[in-house]
């Protein structure tokens, strides 16, 4: 007759052993992984950036000209972000930016962003695109360019510091459509998107004279 205290001890192990593969099978494939992931996202940033900001706006090789941004709160607090430079001719005026901001306040949380600056005194939202995020399907998710146009109500909307109530949802009195439902998703980005050009506009001088961290023939 087996003992059922052998047959226990028997399963533990046997059940102990298939979780030690599992976790030893899931750690090998994510560090497998995580290096094509993170080139895989850093093509996606490299596509947007000439999407939010004009190609005639800057004469250098504004993907291999950024700098990284030290932890502000206007920038959602976020770590890791760049951005990325664009100049007039021999380097010499700061003409746009493509930079990376979060908005931390989603309804599902953070948003990641890149939000293109421009024009005189770089006052011109260019445009701004969504490089992650986990709102809502059907509600939330509409600031995807892939799901709706939304994300384009941005393009060359003008930031003047005496004006900023426009900068909000219809229903709080600004000009931006807001989504059935899910209201809370384009108040963060729109707040997002105001908050990294009051950003650029305090910082020219940082952003301009700040080390470039993409030097040409290295990957950013």
């Amino acid at each position: 007759m087996s003992n059922p205290f052998n047959n226990s001890q028997r399963n533990a192990l046997i059940l102990g052993a298939f979780a030690l593969v599992t976790t030893c099978l899931i750690v090998l494939t994510f560090l497998g992984t995580k290096d094509t992931i993170k080139a895989q996202q850093q093509r996606v940033l490299l596509q947007v950036i000439n999407d939010v900001v004009p190609a005639e706006s800057f004469t250098n090789d504004i993907q291999h000209n950024c700098a990284s941004l030290p932890v502000d709160q206007q920038l959602g607090g976020a770590d890791d972000l760049k951005v990325y430079r664009g100049y007039s001719i021999n380097n010499t005026q700061l003409t746009s930016v493509a930079i990376e901001t979060v908005a931390a306040d989603g309804y599902s949380g953070d948003i990641s962003l890149i939000v293109g600056v421009s024009g005189e005194f770089l006052s011109t939202v260019t445009g701004v695109r969504v490089l992650e995020h986990k709102e809502t399907p059907g509600l939330g998710d509409k600031i995807d360019l892939r799901i709706s146009d939304w994300i384009l109500s941005f393009n060359n909307q003008q930031y003047q510091p005496q004006q900023t109530s426009h900068w909000a949802v219809k229903k709080d009195g600004g000009q931006f459509d807001a989504f059935t439902g899910a209201t809370i998703t384009p108040r963060a980005v729109i707040k997002a998107v105001l908050n990294t050009v009051q950003y650029v506009q305090t910082h020219q001088n940082e952003l301009a004279l700040a080390d470039n961290e993409c030097v040409q023939g290295e990957q950013p």
